[in-house]
């Protein structure tokens, strides 16, 4: 994504032992995340976004790779000095299509992890809370709201 982006994020995040939730299915399960993202307001149509979900509990029942199709909104807000994007769009599993809702917050303070403050993937999973990543490894692009 060349030149300066106005509102984006940029995501390389792992997280291990997350409890998470299904739909349909009672209780959490556990297991690893993988984020990645390259996601920019003004090239919405190639901009990429992907969660895998490792189920270590039951391995491979519940694991899943879920990958944007098309993101149809990014949404950038300062708070203090740090920044909030929220991604909008649709993704597929498998050849099943859903729509989902992520957002990411980029701590400046190098002591603060970033955060995964949601990722829900409607009628299939929710992260079920805030989920801590290793700093620098969710970077806001722009944010100049």
């Amino acid at each position: 994504m060349g030149g300066v982006c106005p509102c984006g994020v940029r995501v390389n995040a792992f997280a291990e032992g997350v409890n998470v939730k299904f739909d349909g299915v009672s209780g959490n399960i556990r297991g690893n995340l993988t984020y990645l993202a390259n996601v920019c307001i003004t090239t919405l149509s190639t901009s990429t976004l992907s969660l895998r979900f490792e189920d270590t509990e039951t391995p491979d029942h519940f694991s899943f790779l879920f990958t944007a199709n098309e993101i149809t909104d990014v949404k950038c807000k300062r708070e203090g000095k740090n920044c909030v994007i929220k991604v909008r769009g649709t993704g597929l599993i498998g050849m099943t299509e859903y729509p989902f809702k992520a957002v990411f917050r980029d701590q400046v303070a190098t002591a603060n992890n970033d955060l995964v403050q949601s990722f829900v993937i409607k009628g299939f999973f929710d992260q079920d809370g805030t989920v801590p990543v290793e700093q620098g490894s969710v970077v806001a692009l722009g944010c100049q709201c």
